[in-house]
């Protein structure tokens, strides 16, 4: 069980924002007091580079960072060396297509879904102008839901890569990533998953999934901004060539041009990384790891219920993901403006998303292209959800428009 009293007091932005109902989580998260330590430890007690120094806050910083490596790990079920820091999951992403690009050739398919963030898609698009590959589509129902049944019949001999996020950001739509693996599997296929909203939320096991690579971004989980993550099978990260070339990733380079990398997964973090954001992100691995991702998984689930059943009471919102139970509630104000009645709400002290959530083929599924996030967390409570519903039934045309006047 979560004490989120107790959690709630570990977080200076809600102490410091004690009226703010923080419903933007899917966007950033807040971050505990022991992260921002870890983070301001490293700037006024131990400052250094990594991996380069022969003095003891070297030493100490070269073990912080190897630390959080293990703890991310450990976080998601994989091992230190499958891990790759980057600078946020569109960079893993970028990374994953770019160390691909190799094992593909013209004509080959991409299967991806329409209910993906931008950056699970436009890095795909890029590869398959360049390498005159074809895109396709999982079919999908109404709430962006992939069947097994539907998945399985979009496969095909040509489908060399599958890309899909585990749970989508604008409905929060848990994808059967398992089963998805196993049939793309079986095609010889590789599937890169977008971690983005499930590791923040639900215990992950990368190696249960099955999948080739996966990504996620700290800021989402507790952690720094700055940051991401991208697991790989060591084999295949072995394969895949690193997008940048510099300092720490190369063993030797000599004046022929040749260059010797060193293994996954320093040959893919080349230059001077985030270091204090990746020591922040270990502990927010830790922190999360003491909750247990069960018990936030438990929690947010009935939060959202509660949250779902007093909002859908209200005749002036329209839902679109009703039968959907996790991950975020993407509503409108009916006859307003997504960004209208989201202004409305932020007038009332409630920060929300509005707008397409960076996710701008999805209303091909939903028949509408702008729309409100509410996000939730651990650390949301019943009570915000009951001062969310109240102002919300107050979004009308009048009293948005009000606001500006």
């Amino acid at each position: 069980m979560i004490d989120v009293s107790r959690i709630r007091n570990d977080f200076p932005m809600i102490r410091n924002n004690p009226d703010l109902i923080y419903f933007d989580n899917g966007a950033t998260s807040f971050k505990p007091q022991c992260v921002i330590d870890a983070v301001m430890d490293f700037y006024t007690v131990h400052t250094s580079n990594v991996h380069r120094g022969d003095y003891a806050i070297a030493a100490q910083n070269d073990r912080l960072y190897d630390e959080a490596r293990k703890s991310v790990a450990k976080l998601i079920g994989a091992e230190a060396k499958e891990i790759v820091f980057t600078h946020n999951i569109t960079a893993s992403i970028n990374q994953a297509v770019y160390g691909l690009r190799n094992l593909v050739k013209a004509g080959d398919t991409i299967l991806v879904s329409e209910a993906e963030h931008a950056s699970n898609l436009l890095p795909w698009f890029r590869l398959a102008k360049e390498k005159d590959l074809k895109i396709e589509y999982i079919p999908l129902d109404a709430e962006a839901n992939m069947t097994v049944e539907g998945f399985r019949s979009a496969m095909h001999e040509g489908v060399k890569i599958v890309a899909a996020a585990q749970v989508t950001n604008v409905l929060g739509s848990v994808q059967p990533v398992r089963e998805i693996t196993e049939i793309a599997h079986s095609y010889g296929a590789v599937v890169f998953c977008d971690g983005a909203q499930a590791v923040p939320h639900m215990k992950v096991d990368v190696k249960e999934l099955g999948v080739d690579l996966y990504g996620f971004s700290a800021h989402k989980m507790c952690g720094p901004s700055g940051v991401g993550v991208l697991y790989g099978r060591y084999d295949l990260l072995q394969q895949m060539d690193p997008v940048f070339m510099g300092g720490d990733m190369n063993a030797r380079f000599h004046k022929d041009t040749t260059v010797l990398l060193k293994e996954a997964p320093v040959k893919f973090e080349a230059g001077t990384p985030n270091i204090e954001g990746i020591i922040g992100t270990g502990r927010a691995a830790e922190y999360l790891m003491e909750i247990g991702l069960d018990n936030i998984h438990a929690y947010e689930k009935e939060l959202r219920a509660y949250f779902m059943e007093k909002l859908s009471q209200l005749d002036n919102i329209e839902i679109y993901n009703p039968d959907n139970v996790y991950g975020p509630i993407d509503f409108n104000a009916k006859g307003l403006f997504a960004q209208d009645a989201a202004g409305y709400l932020a007038s009332r002290n409630i920060a929300v998303r509005s707008g397409n959530h960076c996710a701008k083929i999805l209303h091909n599924v939903i028949g509408t292209d702008q729309t409100i996030r509410a996000s939730l967390y651990f650390y949301n409570t019943k009570e915000e959800c009951d001062r969310f519903v109240e102002a919300a039934k107050d979004i009308t045309l009048e009293n948005a428009v009000g606001i500006f006047f």
